[in-house]
């Protein structure tokens, strides 16, 4: 449904994709503005110029303002130039370039001035703004790394003709990342109240900032990835620390659960894939199931029940838990386990290291970035099971996408996992995943065997359960729709 007013949107980023990636939080910044503006919304985004990763040809990037002055604050200025391309569906998108601060390393983030970087591209970002005249109705921070805008809007941009009607909305994809540092990490002393003013560029004070604290002080109103996130992070166990000042801003605290590129996640299009189906014939899940087994010299039977994860291999994704129950459940069951996502925890590599050696024929671990770039989607449409047995989720989109590949998820029953996938009952009928609450390995063990116990099951309603997860509407219309109203 259009909207009534064509609302001005500007979305900032610090990664976009295509251009730039490091995880979820670029196929948002892509994905929504090209939603909002299906639904009728004029927006535009701004993000860094990477300069060793983004591909300026490739990509057909223009200057179109060079050596622009920008005043940081009373006594320091860099000079930028801004650049001009373009997302799917004729959104601008804007790129802020800095030779010092952004084109130095070959990866996003991990500099030991996160900080001052960040604090650059934000006045970088609403002096563009003003450059432009883009009158905007809404400002939309991503996460930590913009959350100095809704903080300069209230201070020193307060008095912009071009910007004194935009209001800012910050959304926190997850609130462990609050900063350049961890903020756990930071003495107390040192803590940021989110109020002061903000030291000088080279002043060592500047890395102790916390910028998620000062948007959530100072945003019109602030948002999470999904509803049931929403509701922990004004807890204690969950809040890292700044649930006290969210729930006092509850008034202005919003969930919407993310969505997923319909067009970009498709198994009828796909060419990751050995064969192409669709939720009225699904029978190339099993082509795709034995081109793999064959590809990693697994045992190639259609019939053994295979199971994936393909999220980053971190304690916050369950891995901990996953390690735990890799032994037991291949020497108890005939299954296939295929791992694929970057990991670099030690014990990790070493337990699947034990597997691969131990069972040769049940077990893959892929685990680095390229690798899970290049058999993602192979591995949800290979596969019948998607394992997620998060410590605490945001949102994830992997379950989303794995259920349009009709692989059923398995997870915990916790933030947007809670929000997107419905514990299964066999007696009804209803219900889209394999669901547990508490974090520890009996209980995802369990999970994991009613799983394989339905799969082995009635297989008339198994193949009924995959047709309605491939049905399932998580597209992004539907949150491009709330986030406007």
């Amino acid at each position: 449904m259009p909207t009534k007013k064509k609302l001005k949107i500007v979305s900032i980023s610090s990664e976009l994709s295509p251009f730039s990636k490091s995880g979820g939080l670029s196929d948002v910044a892509k994905s929504l503005p090209e939603a909002l503006k299906k639904a009728g919304a004029d927006p535009i985004c701004i993000t860094p110029l990477y300069g060793q990763i983004i591909d300026k040809k490739k990509f057909g990037l223009k200057m179109i303002m060079e050596n622009i002055r920008v005043n940081i604050n009373s006594e320091d200025a860099v000079h930028v130039n801004y650049w001009q391309g373009e997302l799917d569906g004729n959104v601008p998108v804007y790129f802020v370039e800095s030779g010092k601060y952004f084109s130095k390393r070959k990866s996003l983030y991990g500099s030991t001035h996160e900080n001052a970087r960040f604090m650059v591209f934000c006045v970088a970002s609403l002096k563009l703004l003003s450059l432009l005249k883009f009158k905007a109705d809404i400002i939309h921070c991503h996460d930590w790394q913009t959350g100095l805008i809704p903080y300069y809007l209230k201070t020193d941009f307060q008095y912009s003709k071009t910007l004194k009607k935009a209001k800012t909305i910050y959304t926190i994809h997850n609130l462990v990342f609050q900063m350049g540092k961890n903020w756990w990490e930071v003495e107390p002393e040192k803590k940021d109240d989110g109020r002061g003013r903000l030291p000088h560029l080279e002043d060592e004070g500047i890395e102790y900032i916390n910028f998620a604290k000062r948007a959530i002080l100072s945003a019109d109103a602030i948002s999470t990835v999904s509803e049931t996130y929403r509701e922990e992070i004004m807890t204690k166990d969950f809040g890292q620390d700044l649930h006290r000042i969210l729930s006092n801003r509850s008034d202005r605290l919003f969930g919407i659960v993310n969505g997923i590129d319909y067009e970009a996640w498709n198994p009828i299009n796909d060419p990751g894939l050995n064969k192409r189906y669709n939720a009225g014939n699904f029978e190339g899940k099993q082509e795709n199931k034995k081109y793999l087994q064959q590809k990693f010299s697994l045992t190639v039977n259609e019939k053994i029940p295979m199971v994936c994860s393909t999220s980053r291999m971190t304690f916050q994704k369950g891995f901990d838990l996953i390690v735990k129950i890799l032994d037991k459940l291949m020497s108890m069951m005939n299954v296939q386990i295929v791992l694929a996502g970057s990991c670099n925890v030690k014990e990790y590599l070493s337990a699947f290291k034990k597997m691969k050696k131990k069972y040769p024929k049940k077990f893959i671990a892929m685990t680095t970035h390229e690798e899970n770039q290049k058999y993602e989607t192979l591995c949800y449409a290979a596969s019948d099971f998607f394992i997620l047995p998060s410590n605490y989720e945001p949102c994830g989109i992997n379950q989303m996408i794995a259920m349009r590949y009709g692989c059923v998820p398995i997870v915990r029953k916790v933030g947007g996992l809670n929000d997107t996938v419905v514990n299964y009952s066999p007696a009804t009928g209803k219900g889209t995943g394999f669901v547990f609450s508490h974090f520890d390995e009996f209980h995802l063990f369990g999970a994991i065997i009613r799983a394989l116990e339905n799969f082995n099951g009635d297989k008339r309603k198994w193949k009924e359960l995959i047709k309605r997860i491939m049905t399932e509407a998580n597209d992004w219309s539907i949150p491009a729709e709330k986030y406007i109203k």
